[in-house]
């Protein structure tokens, strides 16, 4: 049985690779893309100090993004592509960080306590299919070390999950 233990965080590429152990471990021997996400947005929201949201949002359509597995408060259920955060790292096919979402102009407040923000577009074959999506209520929390975490995390959910 998988259990989680706590990991130092006071050096960020070391607190991902140990991360990304415990994400293979995790998930490994299940390919359910829900089941999978739900357990991913649960351990990034238990490891990660100072998040107050994980999850995904799918593609349900080619430009509508629809909530998947959290951990936080209740979120915005769907998201058009091109519009806000996640919206626009689908669009742009990119990893975007916000250090103060005050500042971008197109943000969608779901939760006002939220003040940066990291969104990592999931792909399998060239396809993008959703995003990998944390908040945090203090401005300037992510960085690029987090990005490139968060985006071999991303690598490791969608390697493991069989597709929709």
């Amino acid at each position: 049985m998988f259990a989680a233990h706590a990991i130092d965080t006071s050096d960020k590429p070391r607190f991902y690779r140990e991360l990304a152990t415990q994400l293979e471990g995790l998930l490994t021997g299940e390919s359910d893309a829900i089941a999978n996400a739900a357990n991913t947005s649960a351990l990034l929201f238990q490891a990660m100090p100072d998040v107050n949201w994980a999850g995904f949002y799918f593609l349900r359509s080619p430009d509508e993004l629809v909530v998947g597995p959290f951990q936080g408060k209740p979120a915005c259920v769907r998201i058009a592509v091109g519009r806000g955060v996640c919206g626009s790292a689908v669009a742009e096919r990119r990893s975007i960080v916000v250090e103060d979402v005050a500042a971008v102009e197109n943000h969608i407040f779901c939760d006002p306590d939220s003040r940066s923000e990291l969104v990592v577009p999931l792909a399998r074959g060239g396809e993008i299919f959703g995003v990998l999506d944390l908040d945090s209520p203090t401005p300037g929390r992510f960085d690029d070390d987090d990005r490139a975490g968060i985006e071999r995390l991303a690598e490791i959910y969608v390697a493991a999950s069989a597709a929709f």
